[in-house]
């Protein structure tokens, strides 16, 4: 785990590396000032003249400008390098994300994969930053001390030897007792996220049945809990404090005790006023680097559990894979589904679809009902290869899907989902997501064609209007109309509507197939649709019914032999949604 996440180093080797040698350098002279500073001391006492007493403090001084250089230094290049390592690795998650197939998204949550990107990226940050800094500077300070203490105090260090194994145990009980909360506060992350993300997307569902108290209160309760496990985390964290206070004035005690006792014992031959002066500020430096271990055992913990989330997304594996030599051309546009059963998962109980048998050549239009949950939008996913069949195979142009380079395939099949997605940009921004190099001409054709020319030419800046988020400043119809066009633009094989023009008029939606019958004869249209009369005057009418093909036929052909069709048809012209 940790030499993948260090692979997101790349081009920050150099900062990192700088960090670490300014580092050092910062904790060797740290160390050496309490040992300069307490010689100067004695020799003061000893009557020393003004001239050596000037060059010690001389060197004092620039010892401690070249300290808080090197601090200074370590700190830009400590930021440097964190805050790239933590761009690389969010970069490198969400260009992961991108190859993921529909499959290995339903595997994470949206919510789980945002607090990935967000969240656990950067406590991984702060981890990486204190390894390369607090982490190197504190065991330095801490045996550099403990040497220079021994070298200057003698007998009188051995205080060390009681408060540092006192501390240490209470430092690691204290960790060990908050790890479990802080671990638990991750994936309660992810349920507030998912809180806040439904609740945020489904706005006008949630003020449309005045439920905006019910999710106050279940994001209310997705927050407190976080808050109870930090704050009994932080409760036992706090109590670095009075362990630490204890330590030190234990330490204070003892150096001030014993060594008064010993310059009076010795006349100041053995001690003297200097070296109990540096052994205080030693024993700081020790208490403290060892409060910067156990600060950094804290984080690294915390951090760990946001390391394994993080590769777990690294390292899963996409479950569409392009072939060893892919064919990277389309012949056309025709469809062949031969013994197709799929189901989600090898896990699931049920096939979603089964034994699917069918043929649709090129330049077809194909419609496609069926009640909810018979497969419709299931069926149309497994030609661009957004999902791979369980059994049989699914063949495009001739060849099976999976014989094609992945973007290949897609590139000859435009999709226009149920959940139709705009994006915050203009009109043109949208819809050149069909084809960044479209020219103006082509984008009005392609609004034409799907009906959406006129209402765009009535908004203020016409094709520059501004869309917002999600496309909340247009209309369904209007939202449908420019996807359709935007899968226009792309001049597809393939052309998949599901369900698309379920908001548009049935006289709007008459246009639109119309269009598509003089323009794009050549392109073979599937469209999924709940109105017979989207579907009526398709060459081909398959029924689906629990996964299954029901019935396939005309219009004329399914009116005869298939019951569903003709229930349909019949509830429908019999002042059911054709009066809408």
């Amino acid at each position: 785990m940790l030499k993948r996440l260090a692979k997101c180093i790349r081009e920050y080797k150099l900062p990192t590396i700088l960090t670490l040698i300014f580092i050092v350098g910062e904790a060797i002279i740290e160390c050496l000032i309490p040992f300069i500073t307490a010689n100067m001391v004695n020799q003061i006492q000893s009557g020393a003249e003004i001239g050596v007493i000037l060059r010690t403090g001389l060197l004092l001084a620039v010892m401690a400008i070249l300290s808080l250089s090197c601090g200074g230094i370590a700190g830009y290049t400590c930021a440097k390098a964190s805050s790239g390592f933590a761009k690389n690795l969010r970069a490198d998650l969400f260009r992961k994300i991108q190859t993921y197939s529909f499959e290995n998204i339903d595997k994470f949550s949206s919510s789980s994969l945002v607090t990935r990107l967000t969240t656990d990226v950067s406590n991984v940050q702060m981890a990486y930053m204190m390894i390369i800094r607090t982490a190197i500077r504190a065991p330095l300070m801490f045996t550099f001390s403990i040497i220079m203490a021994y070298r200057m105090g003698g007998k009188l260090a051995t205080s060390f030897v009681i408060i540092i194994p006192v501390l240490v145990c209470g430092l690691l009980l204290i960790s060990r007792k908050a790890m479990p909360a802080f671990r638990s506060v991750f994936r309660k992350y992810d349920r507030l996220n998912e809180s806040i993300e439904e609740n945020v997307r489904a706005m006008r569902v949630v003020k449309g049945f005045s439920r905006e108290d019910y999710e106050k209160e279940k994001f209310g309760t997705a927050a407190e809990e976080i808050r109870k496990d930090f704050t009994r985390a932080e409760r036992i964290v706090a109590l670095n404090t009075p362990l630490m206070q204890i330590c030190l004035n234990f330490n204070m005690v003892f150096v001030l005790f014993v060594g008064s006792r010993i310059i009076v014992s010795t006349g100041g031959e053995a001690l003297g006023v200097g070296q109990i002066s540096g052994m205080l500020t030693y024993g700081m430096q020790i208490l403290m680097s060892l409060m910067m271990v156990s600060m950094i055992y804290v984080m690294l913990t915390m951090s760990a559990e946001s390391m394994r989330r993080i590769y777990a997304v690294l390292t899963e594996e996409p479950t569409l894979h392009n072939p060893a030599s892919p064919l990277t051309e389309v012949p056309d546009g025709s469809v062949d589904f031969e013994n197709v059963s799929f189901k989600y998962s090898a896990e699931a109980d049920a096939f979603a679809l089964s034994d699917i048998n069918l043929h649709i050549r090129s330049g077809m239009t194909v419609g496609i009902l069926g009640g909810t949950g018979s497969s419709k939008s299931t069926l149309v996913q497994l030609i661009p290869r957004l999902y791979d069949v369980t059994e049989g195979a699914v063949k495009v142009g001739g060849n099976d899907v999976r014989s094609y380079d992945i973007e290949a395939l897609r590139e000859a099949v435009a999709m226009v989902l149920q959940k139709n997605q705009l994006f915050s940009g203009t009109i043109k921004d949208n819809l050149r997501w069909g084809n960044e190099n479209a020219t103006d001409g082509e984008i009005e054709e392609a609004c034409k064609l799907a009906q959406a020319d006129e209402f765009v030419r009535s908004f203020p800046d016409g094709y520059d209007s501004w869309i917002e988020q999600g496309g909340t400043n247009v209309s369904g119809g209007q939202k449908q109309r420019l996807c359709i066009a935007r899968a226009l633009i792309k001049k597809p094989k393939i052309l998949i509507l599901d369900d698309s023009t379920s908001a548009v008029d049935t006289k709007t939606d008459a246009l639109i197939r119309a269009g598509f019958a003089r323009y794009i004869p050549e392109t073979t249209k599937i469209i999924i649709a709940q109105r017979v009369s989207s579907v009526q005057d398709a060459d081909l009418i398959l029924v689906l019914d629990g996964g299954r093909i029901s019935a396939a036929g005309t219009h004329e052909e399914l009116m005869k032999t298939s019951p569903i069709y003709r229930e349909v048809y019949e509830s429908q012209t019999n002042g059911g949604n054709e009066n809408e």
